[in-house]
């Protein structure tokens, strides 16, 4: 999230992003994989045969010749293959068409498929689709609230930010004094008060740790147990029901995932976890808050993806960059994590509330509905369809609870009510 104006990254930094379709798949063995084929799309743990070698895939890729992947590069070598025959042609599973490029006049008559339905984990008791609002604890241009002001329309609250300390990975929370003197006075113990009203409310409140300003580090063991044990204190002793990971300025996959299981076993199985990336940290699997999300895939809750000050940014059709601001950026970005392995329940919309929350990316609520709505039921998309629909697609985010209220809660009161009108 922003505490000010910051446009982020060009359309040029998307040229490292991932279109992300699914290919056949094979399993290394002596025998030789299918051949590879430059004009294949492969993804993750997929096995191809070259020059009497197997290779597997780390993550997605097309036209990238297996020899010259090298160590860090995407393809594994798997050694020496031979017997069988090995095909000259590509899998015989192909990529979906490339979506059109201008918008189709009629809905399809055969709508896409649908992935098959999996159980999530037990993370809270958050309604199928919901909103999730940022709360500030800080004073700005936007209306400073106290917490049991938010409107009722938010299920999820977002409280930023907890605040680095100086032990290696902790954090800590107190209300903002510059807050505090805006609303007349607010004190730690009135703010755990209110927190008791949300969850009277049926309303769920997390920590989030971050921010543009964030400057949290969790890059070794002893830090990830101090991440743990420092967010585990602050639940017992406010009531948050779990964090949301805001890390701007960069995060240790590894670490970050061990801190996150150990606060789960503190915590148990109603813990939440968010996490709130920027839009260019969701282009590529191999990137490290993707390989976060993947990585704790079991115990995540929702990646509520910021697609605002970003720019342009390729889809996951890898087609065209297309422009934030519109339904088309919306949809073909979120379709990157949805077909990378994420859950459609663990895949949110994040955009700002008003003009002034950001310093680009904006769209309309109802065009928020409308990305909702071509995801979840393949109706009201732009010219970019995804490959399927995704009826699990959890709902949207936004920053902030304090600008939407600056603006007459024009966001949340037209989101909310659509979410119910999703499969």
């Amino acid at each position: 999230m922003r505490r000010s104006l910051v446009l982020a990254v060009s359309a040029a930094l998307a040229a490292a992003g991932s279109a992300v379709y699914i290919g056949s798949s094979a399993s290394a063995a002596v025998a030789c994989a299918p051949a590879w084929s430059s004009s294949a799309i492969y993804v993750k743990d997929n096995t191809v045969s070259y020059q009497s070698k197997n290779y597997t895939a780390k993550w997605w890729t097309t036209n990238e010749v297996p020899t010259a992947s090298g160590q860090w590069g995407v393809w594994a070598d798997k050694g020496a293959c031979g017997g069988g025959t090995t095909p000259t042609t590509p899998p015989a599973t192909t990529p979906p068409t490339t979506p059109p490029t201008t918008p189709p006049t009629t809905p399809p008559t055969t709508p896409p498929t649908t992935p098959p339905t999996t159980v999530p984990p037990s993370n809270g008791t958050l309604p199928a689709h919901f909103i999730t609002g940022y709360w500030q604890n800080f004073d700005n241009p936007a209306n400073e609230l106290k917490l049991a002001a938010v409107p009722s329309t938010y299920d999820l609250v977002a409280v930023a930010f907890a605040d680095a300390t100086s032990t290696p990975g902790a954090v800590s929370f107190s209300i903002d004094a510059g807050l505090s003197a805006s609303v007349g006075g607010y004190t730690n113990e009135q703010f755990k008060a209110d927190i008791a009203t949300l969850h009277a409310r049926g309303k769920k409140v997390i920590i989030s740790v971050g921010g543009e300003k964030g400057s949290v580090g969790v890059n070794d063991a002893g830090a990830a147990s101090n991440f743990a044990n420092s967010v585990f204190s602050l639940m017992q002793t406010y009531g948050f029901d779990g964090v949301d990971i805001d890390l701007e300025n960069g995060l240790n996959p590894t670490y970050m995932g061990q801190a996150l299981r150990s606060l789960r076993a503190k915590a148990g199985a109603n813990l939440i976890i968010t996490m709130a990336p920027q839009t260019i940290d969701m282009q590529n699997p191999a990137g490290s808050y993707f390989k976060l999300a993947l990585d704790i895939k079991d115990i995540l809750t929702v990646v509520h993806t910021q697609y605002y000050n970003s720019g342009a940014m390729l889809g996951c059709d890898q087609n065209a960059a297309y422009g934030q601001g519109t339904v088309n950026f919306l949809v073909a970005l979120a379709c990157i994590q949805l077909e990378a392995g994420l859950r459609p329940d663990q895949v949110s919309l994040g955009l700002p509330a008003t003009t002034s929350a950001a310093g680009g990316g904006y769209v309309a609520p109802a065009v928020v509905n409308q990305a909702l709505d071509c995801l979840a039921r393949g109706t009201n998309c732009g010219s970019f369809r995804p490959p399927r629909t995704y009826p699990g697609i959890r709902g949207a985010m936004t920053w902030s609870i304090n600008w939407d209220v600056t603006a007459g809660n024009g966001w949340a009161n037209t989101v909310k009510p659509h979410l119910s009108t999703l499969p």
